[in-house]
């Protein structure tokens, strides 16, 4: 890792998609704070999940310090408009605590733009869109009128109140893996999450950080970069082993970026010593991970 990307304190998130009722949700969003993470983080599903925002506005009612966001939102299901009101909505009643993820589509989500009734358009237009998109909501989130003919988008004098509380606005994550994508969130996101199958390397992460680095050039220090881990200690996500017949000796095997296992300790030393080659200081988990994953939270935390 260059010295131009000063080592950025670890945060640590959850990944939650579903409750079977308030309580449920609320119980695990304030066992998530009470455990030391930094986020409550929920997908962007029509089928299976709660959905995105209005769970995560409730579990910010519920808690006091933990930040709340998306991961991530599918742009093409949402205008950026409403988005942008949407958005700053949830920061204002959050007291600041939301943070947007957004991204061009995940693998599955056609189904679901049936049900809109939208085509799916090539990977190359959906980054197009989704760059527009972004462009488009950080201006509105910062007070800035937005006039927009042509292209993916079309409106006149579009703006939102009230505005977002975070100033200048809410970070924005963006997440992706091909290199269209990545040079896109590197030059307009606070958070990138690098989209990388299960069994990926660290020689493949360093490469898509490579991307990011150079298009982001001078604004790459300022880029907080991160994962989802895949496999913690000896266990993996029920899907992972479900759908892709994935344990976490195989991902150790195939030298698993995603992995961190052993004690507390070796997992600890193994997200030091990747932080210090590759700079990724934003780990995220399953839920089914939260009691599993919180002493290495307790540990590095902040540190």
């Amino acid at each position: 890792m260059e010295k131009n990307h000063p080592l950025r304190p670890f945060r640590f998130g959850v990944v939650s998609a579903f409750a079977r009722s308030a309580d449920e949700w609320l119980a695990r969003a304030r066992r998530i704070e009470s455990l030391g993470y930094a986020t409550l983080l929920i997908p962007d599903n029509l089928q299976h999940t709660l959905a995105p925002l209005a769970a995560l506005a409730t579990a910010a009612a519920a808690t006091r310090t933990l930040r709340v966001g998306s991961y991530v939102l599918v742009n093409d299901f949402r205008h950026p408009l409403l988005l942008a009101k949407d958005a700053a909505s949830l920061d204002v009643l959050s007291g600041g605590r939301l943070e947007i993820g957004l991204g061009a589509g995940r693998p599955g989500f056609e189904a679901e733009m049936a049900m809109l009734g939208k085509q799916v358009d090539s990977g190359a237009v959906r980054v197009a869109r989704l760059g527009e998109s972004l462009r488009i909501l950080k201006s509105l989130l910062t007070g800035e009128p937005v006039t927009a003919t042509g292209g993916h988008y079309t409106m006149a004098e579009g703006r939102i109140s009230p505005l977002p509380l975070q100033q200048p606005r809410p970070p924005i994550l963006v997440a992706g893996s091909g290199p269209h994508l990545l040079r896109l969130a590197a030059r307009e996101a606070d958070i990138i999450a690098l989209g990388l199958p299960p069994d990926a390397s660290e020689d493949t992460a360093a490469e898509r950080i490579g991307w990011i680095r150079e298009a982001a050039g001078e604004r790459f220090a300022d880029i907080e970069l991160n994962l989802n881990l895949m496999a913690v200690a000896d266990q993996v996500p029920r899907w992972i082993s479900g759908q892709l017949g994935l344990d976490a000796a195989a991902l150790a095997e195939r030298g698993s970026v995603a992995a961190v296992l052993g004690s507390t300790e070796q997992m600890c030393e193994q997200l030091l010593r990747r932080r210090e080659r590759l700079g990724i200081s934003y780990l995220v988990v399953s839920d089914e991970f939260i009691d599993l994953f919180a002493p290495v939270v307790e540990r590095l935390a902040g540190r």
